[in-house]
């Protein structure tokens, strides 16, 4: 046995010598196995070498990315290419002629491969930046290739972006084209997270019968299956069912259907889901336009309550960085609306119609966005409904009326800043407020602001001019009406509170006095700087009636300075002469100061010209007092010729 044993050895020594001895089968055990594999003698049995440095860590990873990479997508030699190019193009200080040459390129490694490349987030903004800077006809080659797929798109991520640009760069032709395409399919669309925004992108830069075409989709289900049926002068839903005779009740349930499929999906930022609303208010009953206005506030005011800070995050299991950043979150959506005339009317209800509770969310939804609402065409009128509606008056001071007041030196120089000030001052002053605001201001839902005796269709003849309806002249009797709405308080008290008791009058009339050179002499201004000085309406600043005659000395003391070269006189100036000649007239306490302080004496240098009107004001004014006291000065300038008396007619119109 043990010479048997020795032969079988020598004999496995001379094969692994010679080369012919079986490997081994690999053992399981990962250290043990390897050890054996290194023993065969075998280079490329060995184990790879694992990266150690952090530089061969970075770059194996990055290796390893770009694998999946090129397996995952089959275009990403191409993306990376057109990243490059990209970089190029959209560089502000790039040539011309260089731009289009690196444009071109881009669109002729694309070619054919529009719907691939719209997929990814780089490359579909790659394509989105070639079509704003390409030539017209590689446009309209684009627009040609995507146009069957521009509903598909619409829907996507990121190709909704290059589908707006299509839209915004597109010519008469292929925007009716697409257009029409969207027959059929707009209220899909617009109950669609992504494609709502397609949809209001083209209802804004359609014409008024393309908005009519998108808009009646939304009113019956014979208007979405029949084109020529969309085919009207008018998209007023009130006409639309008298011309087409078409049931109001069935109109009336798809419409209630449509709007709750939005709402439910909380697309309520869109101008036409605000227009087919209002519409849909002019027909609905008090319920359904209830149900409506409860379902919009929370969509409204969404996300106020965590910017405010009262309320915790809807999902208490949220990390602290997702809460951290729905604290940074945008302004509630009810600022944002507010950018057009059917937005402002949709807020205006939910004010008017909402409980106190709800009015109480809306006012704190604003809090840190009241200086964006005051300066914007549409959002200071709704703060004018929010000072003249709401009965809560400690909450309107400390939100809206406290942030007015800490910005009242540069809400007082704006065009629509002052406005809630002029409120305030003089109600519904048509002065202040074209016909068109007025209109806004008492628009009310025909339904919820029956009064007691009247039924539902005598709400239908107050609606029969649609939502659209412009104001040519003003309604007789409007000016100084306080709006209709659930308020109970008197509009004087309401007044009082927010202007008196606050901080708000003493501010304004404080910072009246230290910028009345400027206010004097600008166009906005001006109308405050009256309204203050001759104590609002009703002379409800009765209490700062020492602070007014402090203004009124400031006011002359400004028209008291001589003619300088650096600054036009109050006298001269276009809006100061005007505005100084309006308070001789309206305000004797201040033309008696003026007199005594700037034009006794000097009337004949004021005589001719332009400022010669604030001299014949004295003439025009109704009080005697004042009369008498520049009768004998302006007389002697009368007899020699030098002043003009006044036309009575002129005069008393």
């Amino acid at each position: 046995m043990a010479g048997g044993g020795g032969d079988v050895q020598k004999k496995r020594k001379r094969e692994h010598a010679n080369g012919k001895a079986k490997p081994r089968e690999k053992v399981k055990g990962g250290a043990d196995g390897a050890k054996r594999m290194n023993h065969s003698g075998s280079g490329e049995a060995v184990a790879k070498k694992h990266p150690v440095t952090p530089k061969e860590k970075r770059l194996a990873a990055k290796e390893m990315s770009e694998a999946r990479k090129m397996k995952r997508k089959p275009y990403y030699s191409a993306e990376k290419e057109l990243t490059k190019l990209w970089e190029k193009m959209r560089c502000h200080d790039v040539s011309k002629e260089e731009r289009s040459k690196v444009v071109t390129e881009a669109i002729r490694k694309m070619d054919g491969k529009y719907m691939d490349m719209v997929g990814s987030h780089v490359t579909a903004r790659v394509l989105q930046t070639c079509v704003k800077w390409c030539s017209q006809s590689e446009r309209d080659a684009i627009f040609d290739s995507l146009q069957p797929h521009l509903l598909t798109l619409s829907r996507k991520k990121y190709a909704v972006f290059l589908v707006k640009k299509l839209i915004e760069l597109a010519t008469k032709k292929q925007f009716a084209g697409f257009i029409s395409s969207l027959h059929g399919h707009v209220f899909k669309l617009l109950s669609h997270t992504i494609g709502a925004a397609v949809v209001d992108y083209a209802f804004l830069r359609a014409t008024q019968p393309q908005k009519r075409q998108l808009l009646l989709e939304l009113y019956s289900t014979e208007l979405q299956l029949f084109k020529d049926l969309t085919v009207q002068s008018s998209f007023s839903l009130l006409e639309t069912i008298s011309k087409l005779e078409l049931q109001k009740s069935s109109v009336l349930q798809y419409m209630t259907i449509v709007i709750q499929k939005i709402l439910e999906k909380g697309n309520v930022e869109y101008s036409i889901v605000h227009t087919a609303i209002l519409e849909y208010f002019t027909i609905a009953d008090k319920t359904s336009a209830s149900d409506v206005i409860h379902q919009l506030i929370p969509l409204l005011t969404q996300g106020a309550s965590i910017i405010d800070g009262d309320e915790q995050s809807m999902d208490p299991e949220l990390p602290k960085k997702t809460k951290a950043k729905k604290k940074r979150s945008s302004e509630p959506l009810i600022v944002r609306i507010m950018r057009t005339r059917e937005g402002l009317k949709l807020g205006i209800s939910c004010l008017k119609h909402g409980s106190a509770k709800e009015r109480k969310k809306i006012i704190k939804s604003l809090k840190g966005h009241i200086m964006k609402l005051a300066l914007n065409d549409f959002g200071c009128l709704f703060l004018i409904s929010i000072v003249s509606i709401v009965d809560d008056t400690k909450l309107v001071s400390k939100i809206v009326i406290r942030e007015l007041t800490k910005h009242i030196d540069q809400i007082i120089f704006d065009k629509n800043g002052r406005r809630p000030l002029l409120q305030l001052l003089h109600p519904f002053c048509s002065r202040y407020l074209s016909p068109a605001d007025l209109a806004c201001l008492n628009y009310n839902v025909p339904s919820l602001s029956l009064r007691e005796g009247e039924t539902e269709s005598s709400a239908e003849v107050i609606s029969e001019t649609g939502v659209d309806a412009v104001v040519d002249k003003e309604p007789e009797g409007l000016e100084g009406t306080q709006i209709v709405s659930e308020s109970k308080k008197d509009p004087s008290q309401r007044q009082h509170e927010l202007l008196i008791k606050s901080d708000l009058a003493e501010a304004l009339i404080q910072s009246c006095i230290g910028n009345v050179g400027e206010l004097l002499r600008t166009n906005f201004g001006k109308e405050l700087v009256y309204e203050v000085a001759v104590g609002g309406k009703d002379n409800v600043l009765e209490a700062f009636a020492d602070r007014i005659h402090m203004l009124h000395d400031a006011i002359a003391a400004d028209a008291a300075q001589p003619k300088t070269e650096d600054i036009e006189h109050a006298f001269v100036n276009f809006f100061s002469s005007r505005v100084i000649r309006k308070l001789i007239i309206d305000c004797p306490a201040f033309a008696v100061t003026l007199w005594r302080k700037a034009l006794k004496g000097k009337c004949k240098i004021w005589a001719e010209g332009h400022s010669s009107k604030v001299v014949t004001g004295f003439l025009e004014s109704p009080s005697s007092e004042v009369k008498d006291l520049a009768k004998p000065e302006l007389q002697q300038l009368i007899d020699t010729g030098i002043l003009k008396v006044p036309d009575q007619k002129a005069v008393e119109k």
